[in-house]
């Protein structure tokens, strides 16, 4: 089970990470402390902080010839970490 599902890359977060916050997509089960470490050993920056963030699902309907879908998109989890003064995460480099 990996904990760290892929980074958010947004204009919001963009202009976090001039303060030394990085967004990312984690598994629904995994704590703050799994995500510090797994941030740490990933990235190699040490973390002051994480902030964790839970958005549940919402029903969706369209219209798909003459009939009606519903469905519900899916409940995730992101964490905001704040890295030690200094410390940059390159979220480009594994691209």
């Amino acid at each position: 089970m990996s904990v760290l599902k892929r980074p958010i890359v947004t204009e919001k977060m963009t202009g976090l990470n001039k303060q030394g916050k990085y967004a990312f997509e984690v598994d629904l089960k995994a704590n703050k402390l799994e995500i510090g470490k797994a941030i740490e050993k990933m990235y190699g920056v040490n973390v002051e902080s994480v902030n964790t963030i839970r958005t549940f699902g919402k029903r969706r309907s369209k219209n798909i010839n003459g009939r009606i879908v519903s469905g519900k998109t899916p409940t995730t989890k992101k964490a905001i970490v704040t890295v030690a003064e200094g410390e940059v995460i390159d979220i480009y480099a594994d691209l």
